[in-house]
């Protein structure tokens, strides 16, 4: 099957949806009114809430939302096939991120631009911030400990990777103050930025850094292990440093980064005729995991993800001009993370093999298909590098760059969340040490998905992405179902149709209880007792949710129509603890609000 038409069919899909489904949704469900004041314009201050060109809120929009998680779980979910793969990728991002992603902001703009969890709170009841706050903290644990052996794998892969991605921090810095204190523009000093940033990558092709020697004297098992003791202390000091000096123009680079990934998989595809090797169902080997639910939650980010819940309400609704925009922010940004997915599904079963032989050895079995995933995706998108007359040393050290950077930018982010959420924490429960001192709440948020990462499990192809990247992927989903109850429960409430929204609530919520149950099971009869219980903490939030959901849908059906009391409610002073105990929360640059919250979905 050629891969340029799956990839050109996948297109019109997304288009089709965009076009004809995403207006139902606005007109129908959300119900935008172009006259309605956004928070940007009524609380307007220059800082967090600027009203901000469509065209440009999409950019940031769309790279907060999009990342490295995309890329690892299709690479990984190719395992099944690439057409059960691509069929919830295509039917996922319609149906269900563009309904998630486009009602996260819709509610939030109509709730004075607070974030989704402050919004469980007033849209449900008090139990469901709790509710969010706890999914949020074992989502971020998992997410941390996942990338941080991400990049360590790559490093250990791709040596030559290294001096860019080093060189990477200081030149962000170097731009985030020519920003900061010039006020000027981001965009020239972002695109000297990335020409110097591949510049760097021909330097770390010719002089390649390896840490084998020092891993080995200092006594680790694994030179990966090194790098993530070194990724945690790093992202221990980035996480306590204001967002304008190092991630906000870190992010500006990743923009353009993105963008030039997806070009250069696509005219890859184009130009080299490239063919998928892969099945289009593969047939598994007994006692991998099922189909079905697993799947569904290997694809989190790219399909669904809860984490673009935080993004839409946590800055783009502080930034949207007129409501109307919303449809195009917030369905599209969704579309575009769709599009990564199907180019980490073109990269892993057209790029990366020359045969279907081929392709069968890299995905023999579920541990070496996940252990193998982001080499795979890396590999694939060199050759079609090299279709374009990269050098294939120079396009892998260029694809290891790109999802190195990007899962960086994640780790960064969520470390800092993941301080916010433990303070947060703190707070409700009393612990006032653990809310106000930084040291200690930045400590905590390292030191737990650091002794994850570190746990042992079967090597690079063990545990760590075979079964961790499951329980990241049924905490998104949660998430993701948290903020679709809060959205159903809003779209009721105001007499509209709510069934566009409960589809995917219900479907997510069936995938990952259905998925904890078989993994708790799992890790019950293997003696796996650090994560069994981890699974069963999760499981028992999940059947919450379904309690919550339901009780608040009842009363939602029972008052459908009348007014909403949180609409025009106390407005942006109302923010959580977390806005308020954090000084560099919402740090900014050139009216950009670039915080925490807006970059969680990497």
């Amino acid at each position: 099957m050629p891969a340029f038409v799956v990839g050109a069919v996948v297109g019109i899909l997304f288009f089709l949806g965009y076009r004809y489904y995403s207006r139902y949704l606005a007109r129908k469900v959300y119900a935008l009114d172009p006259a309605f004041v956004t928070p940007a314009h009524q609380f307007n201050d220059g800082v967090d809430f600027v009203p901000t060109n469509k065209h440009v809120l999409f950019g940031h929009h769309f790279t907060s939302v999009a990342g490295a998680a995309p890329i690892v779980g299709p690479a990984i979910a190719v395992f099944w096939g690439w057409g059960p793969a691509l069929a919830w990728i295509v039917l996922g991002t319609i149906f269900a991120a563009g309904v998630h992603d486009f009602g996260s902001l819709a509610v939030s703009v109509r709730h004075k631009a607070r974030s989704i969890g402050t919004l469980a709170g007033d849209v449900i009841n008090g139990r469901a911030r709790f509710l969010f706050l706890a999914i949020i903290f074992f989502l971020l644990t998992l997410v941390n400990a996942v990338f941080a052996v991400v990049i360590g794998n790559l490093f250990v892969a791709q040596p030559g990777a290294v001096i860019p991605i080093v060189a990477e921090i200081p030149l962000a810095i170097g731009i985030g103050v020519y920003i900061y204190r010039t006020r000027s523009s981001a965009l020239l000093p972002s695109l000297v930025g990335v020409l110097v940033l591949y510049a760097l990558i021909l330097v770390g092709n010719a002089v390649p850094v390896s840490l084998d020697g020092l891993a080995e004297a200092l006594g680790f098992e694994q030179t990966r292990n090194l790098w993530v003791v070194l990724l945690f202390a790093y992202t221990w000091i980035a996480s306590r440093i204001p967002v304008w000096v190092l991630l906000q123009p870190r992010d500006y680079i990743n923009s353009h980064q993105l963008f030039i990934a997806l070009g250069v998989i696509a005219l890859g595809v184009i130009v080299g005729m490239s063919r998928i090797q892969a099945p289009v169902v593969n047939d598994v080997p007994e006692g991998a995991p099922s189909f079905f639910p697993f799947l569904f939650i290997t694809i989190a980010c790219g399909a669904i993800s809860g984490f673009h819940a935080l993004v839409s309400s946590g800055t783009s609704s502080k930034q949207l001009d007129k409501e109307t925009d919303g449809r195009y922010i917030g369905y599209m940004g969704a579309v575009g993370e769709g599009s990564l997915a199907t180019g980490a599904v073109l990269a892993t079963t057209a790029g990366v093999a020359a045969t279907q032989a081929d392709w069968e050895a890299l995905y023999p079995d579920f541990a070496t298909a996940s252990g193998g995933a982001t080499g795979n995706f890396v590999n694939g998108v060199a050759q079609f590098a090299n279709n374009l007359a990269v050098p294939l040393d120079i396009a892998a050290v260029f694809a290891a760059v790109v999802v190195i950077s990007f899962a960086a930018t994640t780790m960064d982010t969520g470390v800092r969340l993941q301080r916010y959420v433990v303070q947060e924490i703190g707070e409700l429960t009393g612990i006032r040490v653990l809310a106000r001192n930084l040291t200690l709440a930045t400590t905590v948020a390292v030191v737990i998905p650091l002794a994850m990462a570190l746990l042992p499990g079967g090597g690079e192809a063990g545990y760590t992405f075979g079964v961790l990247w499951q329980l990241f992927g049924t905490t998104n989903q949660l998430t993701a179902g948290l903020a679709l109850s809060v959205i159903a429960v809003w779209v009721t409430r105001r007499g509209k149709n709510p069934t566009a929204v409960l589809v995917p609530l219900v479907f997510l919520l069936v995938v990952t209880t259905w998925a904890l149950i078989l993994n708790l099971r799992n890790f019950v009869d293997a003696g796996q007792w650090v994560l069994a219980p981890l699974d069963a903490i999760v499981f028992i939030l999940a059947v919450w949710l379904v309690v919550e959901a339901a009780l608040a849908l009842r009363s939602a059906f029972r008052e459908r129509g009348t007014a909403v009391p949180a609409e025009g409610g106390s407005g942006a002073g109302e923010e959580s603890v977390v806005a308020r105990a954090n000084p560099d929360h919402g740090e900014s640059t050139s009216g950009s609000t670039e915080g925490p919250a807006g970059r969680a979905g990497r």
